[in-house]
């Protein structure tokens, strides 16, 4: 059947995402034509402020490369500005006279930035900031100039600042409302985010108002801006302006060729025109309902009931949305909804820190949350936006409503993160709609453990970015373990239907030895299973079974088969063990003299209190940790990393405890032990805690009655705070209870999972009973923890125990 025609204007956000939503369900309806006025493939222009503040390229922020219009064989004309359309012949015409012909077109031609209209605004060094080309004319103006001026305190204009701040210049901020960003925050919130800005180098001028731009006067370089004045007489140095003061739809070409606008191009609830049922409209150009929306969640809604009816699907409707603001303008978290100015008929409650740099405000009328303003941490974002959105009751929740949803009823996640208690249901991206359930649904399913993987696959975080730390943790959360609040069976991969659990239990109850027999007996799909299972049941057998199970090398990540840990150019970076982080004249000396000899580029002390050697070549590991003589510091591995130690009562004025010696005794005990995941530990030698121990997967505090141990905490990419455990009045008791907690921890914690994950699965009070309160079975842990690793050979001094295969660090031979 020959295909139809769809020929797209504008090349943004909204309009490629439509496409890519018509491509899901229609993918052989359509010849596609597009015509963009940039020469760039679509881009993410939510992260322009990073390009201009050189935390990212403009390749960085591509979100679909020209390779992915080729691949679904889109006709894609790049700086081609469409000048006119036939409606009559069904014809598209550009400016260099290319001409496409089409049976629907899709306006998407975004918006315009606003000029004031000012003498001086056609000036040299007077510009919009609205797409690459303004962003790359304001890093080459940081150059050579040092004053810019900003008109426009929102968003834009606050990001437009710091950038060229960053970038050398002097900025000063013309905001002619009462305080900043007025549309997305409260006064209060907006006071607080220019304090917090005037204290990084911005100037403010709130309340000014713009009466003109003043060129050059002294016959320097003719015709380029040098002042800003404004109504009061005053005037302000600018060798850069910089206008940020809103946007208006680009109705241009739509109003040309007969198209009815009204503050924006007018569509139906199937994103049709008014006028011409094969003409559709998506983005900041179209008006729907009266609104033209400025945010990428709505217009990602658009486009996605577009996408249906383009399919010819006659599905969806769009029936305007209530939108929420979560943003983080210059590394400040800010949130807004609803009518979170308040008003007649309306209660408030107000949390105000100014020096912590929190504040929260939310509106309350009938019961209902009808409005939030949330400064500095918007963690609670999110459920607050549910709230407004479901129109639930209050009355139930009011004394704790302002403490967030963590603090609402019995979650069964003690120390649990945000990720662990939110619903599957509930909306982790706002910008493109994406839950918790979809985002961790896909992470299993296929087997993603980055940030980048996660916004490929699933298009959270992917948009303005200020999700990213919830979508973090749901990686960290879900690729070790269950990441659902109820107990619902997750598969361990794609290879089967059977989650860790059931693997555990399988390889337990029938004592399996064998990767092949658990995929036998477990009727895995792939027969060989993969690299994210093949690693997992591996871990499973060797910890069940200890000196009975076939451990696979081969079943290892590449870091632990080479036992080093491979770095971004290919060579590898060697660490020795140092117990508890003390280490002698004869050692040094020793790793000084292989670092010149291997020529290591690089020798740095790492946060464990050890001697990191970088850029090692893999041929020259085993001569190294031989002339070394060191015992491996496994850096590279699921195990024990180390055990941080302050130097405690033996030297400390305050130290009340040996911790140095306890430190030394702990990793002694443990050094060989793998895990599902690295272990780090920490002794104090007082309640000062020097050696951060309230952050470790095992803490140790010496007090003047003896020991206190914290558990399942973590200083990876969200800290958490261990919890305490229990006190204890000698070190023997803490070797045992320690050995304990982590042996248990070994026998049912799921492969990739950190002890914070498993605590948080199973709960403190489980394992309490287990431990503090079962004396026999503490016991039991303890013996088994010292069974396993009786015997565990270091794997570079001991290569044939190890099963090492030697033969990967030889050089390969011209």
């Amino acid at each position: 059947m020959k295909k139809m025609k769809l020929v797209m204007v504008g090349n943004g956000m909204a309009g490629v995402r439509t496409l890519e939503e018509l491509l899901k369900i229609a993918p052989d309806l359509y010849d596609i034509t597009v015509f963009g006025a940039e020469p760039h493939p679509n881009y993410n222009r939510i992260l322009l402020s990073p390009v201009l503040a050189g935390e990212q390229t403009l390749e960085e922020i591509v979100l679909n490369p020209l390779e992915w219009y080729e691949q679904h064989g889109i006709t894609l004309h790049l700086g081609k500005k469409v000048v006119d359309i036939d409606r009559k012949r069904r014809i598209v015409k550009a400016e260099d006279g290319t001409m496409a012909g089409y049976d629907r077109l899709l306006l998407a031609t975004g918006s315009n930035p606003f000029v004031l209209p000012v003498p001086g605004k056609d000036l040299d060094g007077v510009i919009a900031y609205r797409d690459i080309q303004d962003t790359n004319t304001m890093i080459e103006a940081a150059k050579t100039y040092k004053h810019a001026v900003v008109i426009g305190g929102g968003l834009l204009g606050l990001e437009a600042a710091n950038g060229l701040m960053l970038r050398g210049m002097q900025v000063s901020v013309v905001h002619i409302a009462p305080w900043l960003m007025e549309r997305q925050l409260d006064d209060v919130a907006g006071k607080l985010l220019q304090k917090s800005l005037e204290e990084r180098g911005l100037k403010f001028l709130i309340g000014a108002q713009t009466q003109a731009l003043v060129g050059d006067k002294d016959g320097g370089k003719a015709g380029r801006v040098m002042a800003v004045q404004f109504k009061d007489g005053t005037e302000v140095p600018a060798d850069l302006v910089v206008m940020a003061a809103g946007i208006r739809p680009n109705t241009e070409l739509a109003e040309k060729i007969g198209i009815y606008c009204n503050r924006g191009i007018v569509v139906t609830d199937t994103m049709q025109t008014v006028t011409d049922a094969r003409v559709y409209s998506v983005g900041e150009c179209a008006a729907h309902r009266g609104v033209a929306y400025g945010l990428v969640a709505p217009l990602f809604e658009q486009g996605k009931v577009c996408a249906t009816h383009l399919a010819e699907f006659g599905i969806g409707r769009y029936t305007g949305s209530q939108v929420s603001t979560k943003l983080k303008v210059t590394g400040i978290d800010l949130f807004s909804a609803g009518n979170f100015m308040g008003g007649e008929g309306t209660e408030e409650i107000v949390m105000s820190d100014p020096y912590g740099g929190v504040y929260k405000k939310l509106v309350i009328k009938d019961d209902q949350l009808v409005g939030a303003c949330l400064y500095g941490d918007t963690v609670d974002g999110s459920w607050y936006f549910k709230l407004l959105r479901e129109g639930r009751k209050l009355s139930d929740i009011r004394d704790k409503l302002m403490f967030g949803e963590s603090n609402i009823g019995d979650t069964g996640h003690e120390g649990h993160n945000k990720a662990a208690a939110m619903a599957d249901s509930d909306e982790v991206c706002g910008c493109n709609g994406v839950t918790k359930g979809t985002i961790c649904k896909t992470i299993k399913d296929k087997g993603l453990f980055t940030l980048d993987e996660v916004r490929k696959h699933t298009k959270a975080s992917a948009s303005c970015g200020s999700c990213t730390g919830l979508v973090e943790q749901l990686i960290m959360f879900t690729a070790g373990g269950d990441y659902s609040a109820t107990p619902k069976k997750k598969a361990l991969c794609g290879c089967t239907d059977h989650s860790h659990e059931d693997v555990r239990r399988a390889v337990r109850d029938h004592k399996l030895l064998t990767i092949d027999s658990v995929y036998r007996f477990l009727e895995w799909r792939t027969p060989n299973g993969c690299s994210s299972c093949r690693p997992a049941v591996n871990y499973y057998l060797i910890s069940t079974w200890p000196k009975q199970a076939q451990d696979d090398p081969q079943s290892r990540f590449i870091n632990e088969r080479s036992h080093a840990n491979i770095q971004k150019d290919g060579t590898y970076s060697v660490v020795p063990r140092m117990w508890g982080g003390e280490t002698t004249a004869d050692e040094l000396r020793r790793i000084a003299d292989v670092v010149d000899k291997y020529r290591i580029p690089t020798v740095k002390v790492t946060g464990g209190q050890r001697i990191d050697l970088l850029g090692v070549r893999k041929e020259d590991l085993v001569n190294v940790w031989k002339d070394i003589g060191m015992p491996s510091g496994h850096a590279y591995a699921k195990a024990l990393r180390t055990v941080k130690t302050c130097v405690g009562s033996e030297w400390c004025r305050f130290g009340t405890q040996d911790s140095t010696q306890m430190g030394k005794d702990l990793e002694r005990a443990l050094w060989r032990m793998y895990a599902p995941h690295k272990v780090k530990l920490a002794v104090s030698g007082c309640p000062r805690n020097c050696a951060e121990a309230g952050i470790k997967d095992v803490g140790v505090i010496g007090v003047d009655s003896g020991w206190e141990i914290y558990v399942a905490g973590n200083g990876g990419i969200k800290t958490e705070v261990a919890h305490f455990f229990c006190k204890l009045k000698t070190a023997a008791e803490v070797l045992e209870y320690s050995g304990a907690f982590l042996q248990l921890y070994r026998e049912e914690g799921w492969y990739l999972e950190r002890t914070v994950h498993y605590v948080n699965r199973v709960g403190l009070d489980y394992v309490k009973r287990k431990i503090l309160e079962d004396h026999e079975g503490r016991k039991a842990l303890w013996e088994r923890l010292q069974f396993s690793l009786d015997g565990e050979p270091d794997p570079w001094f001991e290569f044939d125990k190890a099963h090492v295969d030697a033969r990967q660090f030889d050089p390969i031979s011209a």
